[in-house]
């Protein structure tokens, strides 16, 4: 037990050292190509810890661009898929525009832009049919499908005061008794209820925020403080 947990914490002092030293380069010299190698175990790391850095990825997709003949398109993929996890952040589309074109009319890559249109548009049923096909490219990277899930929990927040059950378990991909457990830890963590209603059938209630409640939204003009406005007046005199 004692030498797991050791092991545990020499791991977690590696993987943080690693970061550290990345992170230095990238700062010190981000066009240097040197640092390609560092970079791409860098990406495997955050792949292998569930981590992420989009500033370290960005600058290896740069570098891709002025050695072209040292693209790895596995780090690539795994790049991609990084960025779409990290979504509503626009990461993925900053680093597919430093992607030539012809690496994104490959297989995979094309795969991943169809991927990222359907979250973009809130195509949750279609998004989840396409990854189930694609579970060859996307079961590398740990963690993608709660990452997305919690994407789609957070789309539907911004629409929904009460959303019903089915276009929850569509938006999540789960269903039965998975989403009964999904729920239980929502309600017991995230603020959710549960209304049952004869016609719509089960509602979950959704925390309130400014924009499924535009009344808790504070107008511009709240946030000036009288004080404020007092100096601008002698100004425009």
């Amino acid at each position: 037990m004692g030498r797991e947990m050791s092991n545990a914490a020499t791991n977690q002092n590696q993987q943080s050292s690693l970061s550290h030293t990345v992170e230095q380069l990238v700062a010190v010299n981000p066009y240097n190509p040197d640092i390609l190698p560092d970079l791409e175990n860098y990406v495997n790391e955050q792949v292998s810890s569930q981590t992420y850095s989009l500033n370290a990825n960005l600058c290896l997709v740069r570098l891709y661009q002025f050695e072209p003949e040292r693209m790895s398109t596995q780090i690539v993929a795994r790049i991609l898929i990084k960025a779409l996890m990290a979504m509503p952040a626009p990461d993925f589309s900053l680093c597919l525009f430093l992607i030539p074109e012809r690496v994104q009319m490959e297989e995979q890559f094309k795969t991943l832009i169809v991927l990222s249109h359907y979250l973009e548009t809130a195509r949750f049923r279609q998004f989840w049919d396409e990854a189930a096909k694609s579970r060859h490219i996307l079961e590398v990277v740990p963690g993608f499908e709660q990452a997305i899930q919690a994407y789609a929990v957070h789309v539907l927040s911004l629409t929904y005061q009460k959303v019903p059950r089915s276009i929850l378990a569509e938006a999540i991909n789960i269903e039965g008794p998975s989403l009964d457990k999904f729920l239980d830890h929502q309600i017991a963590n995230s603020g959710w209820a549960i209304e049952k209603n004869q016609e719509r059938g089960q509602l979950i209630i959704l925390p309130p925020n400014e924009f499924n409640h535009p009344e808790l939204k504070k107008s511009t003009a709240d946030g000036i403080q009288l004080e404020h406005v007092a100096r601008i007046f002698p100004i425009l005199g």
